[in-house]
């Protein structure tokens, strides 16, 4: 990125800058000498398209042109063709190649030019778009280029048992329909459950059919045993394909280790996310996820390290509600489900049961996401009346935080966006619609997205935190939702772990201590 900025301090600081893009004819030479930084200026363009508003256009070139400057751009299609007879761009002559190359990098400018223009407005956004979003490019680049080491022995293995447990799965759903069919089928899934054994139809699909999805299939799972077996069978398929089977496909032969790709601009709360594996998606609840887990491991001589934010959405809920409940029972350092459940049920801390600690946390989750009662009561299988009863306590017992849901949702009617702690803004396009269930999906979107996206901002800091710590031994190797995982050397464990907790722990000052857990072992499961 310094090479890029290098280069391109020459053309921003030209007084005729204006000029960019008034060419009716491109002229390659011209442009050559800057192509590379230009190309590296479209990461920066993206980025402060994200910053300025994640949710209302893709942040690709052709994209922001259409957007930020009413203008359609060459495509690829068109110099290229399409489909098998698609030409590869070195196999293009100059004459067709030049405009377009040209035209990348000339508009590519001019985009840069409006956004850095708009993001001059908006103080806040231009922080975080230069204090957070451009310093984690070098960061993500580090975590890319280390990779993470697998074990494909032991994931050849895990496929192994994972098929084992699907053939007994697929057998006990057999016995369950009384024939035999294709698990991996909806439509014989549908036939089976809704034609031959009378199921209720809960939901249709867009085309009519009825819906055999994973959250139909879960209520349906109360009346009858096959549709918990196809979501059991489901899952462990899932995991098989996806990382089993296709993890030791990915290792580079040079490296020996698997590099992903993270992404900055996809998500609309500012969650990293990744690609080439999907490494944000291994389940750590289920004993098949926490298997798949168990291959990602350290080199000789190294461990796993793996730190943790403590409840950190519950705790920003608590920094911007204001609650003084939530606020004493994390100061206090007390189970913040015990003390829930302690207010809720109107029972000492000391009488608290694991059912009223389980039922507790449920809502302490459920309510962040915008779950209705209806939802709570299927997750604790209690009826609807008591499961209100619960929230409605709940909000009797911590006022601060229906206060908060309250004014976030009035002031994302005012002006049509919510932020987080750090100025990230999402924009909610159907939070006044008239229809209801857009409203309602807008407003819960607005209760969950500064907490949610706060935390994306801490764990981003901390990110840039740790690897400001030039002197530190470790590697980071993945970032998975609150997590950050490193390898580190094994007679340096104590101290890394010591110094990338006070570095996480001391991105933001908040209400209550923002408290970074770690663990160590030799693989990431373990380290939990």
């Amino acid at each position: 990125m310094d090479r890029v900025r290098a280069e391109l301090g020459p053309i921003l600081a030209d007084p005729d800058k204006p000029k960019v893009g008034q060419h009716i004819k491109y002229d390659v030479n011209v442009l050559r000498r800057h192509d590379i930084a230009l190309c590296g200026l479209s990461h920066d363009t993206m980025l402060a398209s994200y910053v300025l508003n994640s949710t209302a256009t893709r942040h690709d070139m052709d994209s922001l042109a259409h957007t930020y400057l009413n203008r359609a751009t060459i495509k690829f299609e068109d110099v290229a063709g399409k489909g098998a007879k698609q030409l590869t761009f070195n196999q293009l002559d100059l004459e067709t190649a030049g405009p377009y190359a040209a035209e990348d990098a000339d508009v590519t400018l001019q985009i840069h030019y409006e956004l850095q223009r708009r993001l001059t407005e908006q103080p806040i956004q231009a922080k975080l778009y230069a204090e957070i979003e451009i310093p984690l490019l070098r960061v993500l680049a580090d975590i890319e280029a280390t990779g993470v080491l697998v074990d494909d022995e032991l994931l050849q293995h895990i496929s192994r048992e994972l098929g084992e447990r699907m053939q007994a799965l697929a057998e006990s759903a057999y016995t369950a329909a009384g024939e035999s069919f294709n698990l991996g089928s909806p439509n014989q899934i549908k036939t089976i459950l809704f034609d031959q054994l009378g199921l209720p139809i809960i939901r249709k699909t867009p085309k009519g059919a009825p819906s055999t999805a994973e959250d139909v299939l879960a209520e349906l799972a109360d009346q009858h045993d096959l549709p918990r077996l196809i979501l059991d069978w489901r899952e462990l398929s899932k995991l098989r394909s996806t990382y089993a089977d296709k993890l030791p496909g990915q290792i580079n032969p040079q490296t020996g280790r698997i590099h992903t790709s993270y992404h900055q601009a996809v998500t609309a709360t500012g969650r990293l996310s990744s690609s080439d594996p999907n490494l944000q998606n291994i389940p750590i609840r289920t004993e098949s996820g926490r298997r798949i887990r168990e291959a990602f491991i350290a080199p000789d001589g190294w461990k796993i390290l793996a730190a943790d934010y403590s409840q950190i959405e519950l705790r920003i809920m608590a920094h911007l509600s204001g609650d003084p409940g939530l606020l004493a029972a994390f100061n206090e350092k007390r189970d913040i489900h015990a003390a829930t459940a302690a207010e809720v049920f109107g029972v000492a801390l000391g009488d608290v049961t694991a059912d009223h600690r389980r039922a507790a946390k449920a809502i302490n989750f459920g309510l962040m996401y915008g779950m209705s009662a209806h939802g709570l009561s299927r997750q604790l299988d209690v009826d609807r009346d008591e499961a209100s009863a619960y929230i409605k306590r709940f909000f009797e017992r911590f006022v601060g935080v229906e206060r908060y849901m309250t004014d976030t949702r009035t002031q994302a009617r005012a002006q049509g966006y919510v932020e987080t702690l750090f100025g990230r803004r999402l924009y909610l396009p159907d939070i006044n619609a008239r229809q209801a269930t857009r409203r309602q999906a807008a407003e819960r979107a607005a209760i969950n997205a500064p907490l949610q996206g706060t935390a994306a901002d801490l764990i981003k800091k901390a990110m840039l935190a740790v690897h400001a710590e030039t002197d530190l031994p470790a590697h980071m190797v993945m970032q998975v939702h609150d997590e950050l995982v490193f390898e580190v050397p094994a007679d340096a464990v104590d101290d890394c772990a010591w110094r990338i907790t006070k570095a996480m722990e001391n991105v933001a000052t908040l209400d209550v201590a923002l408290i970074a857990e770690t663990g160590i072992a030799d693989n990431w499961q373990q380290a939990h």
